[in-house]
């Protein structure tokens, strides 16, 4: 199996694709850049993926990976909690392609080519 290091060591690799998949959860839409967006979105369809089996151990695994961060201050929700009762539910009868890539342009600092990761 062939993945992008994006310049990085490995803890440091999980450590960015934690984040990112904690604020796509959060957010349902961020901006990144084309390399991490590609990187993110078989890390995210997994968690997807987990969150549509909704048992424990899939909770589990999910809580394992996707930080402990609080998605709604109202309702004092986290992140699992979101992607265990709003995202994944609406995937239930979707297999797969849960997430969209739309390109944006160039960075203007180095030029890197920017994209918006969406939930579909």
């Amino acid at each position: 199996m062939s993945y992008r290091k994006l310049g990085r060591t490995s803890a440091q690799r999980k450590a960015l694709l934690r984040d990112l998949v904690t604020d796509l959860i959060i957010n349902e839409r961020i901006e990144t850049t084309e390399a991490r967006a590609k990187e993110l979105r078989s890390v995210v369809e997994k968690m997807i993926t987990l969150g549509k089996r909704g048992d424990l151990h899939a909770r589990r695994q999910a809580a394992a990976f996707v930080r402990k961060e609080v998605a709604n201050s109202e309702t004092g929700q986290d992140a699992i909690q979101k992607l265990f009762s709003d995202i994944a539910p609406r995937y239930q009868d979707r297999q797969g392609g849960y997430t969209r890539i739309m390109k944006i342009g160039p960075r203007r600092g180095d030029g890197a080519p920017m994209v918006i990761i969406e939930l579909v």
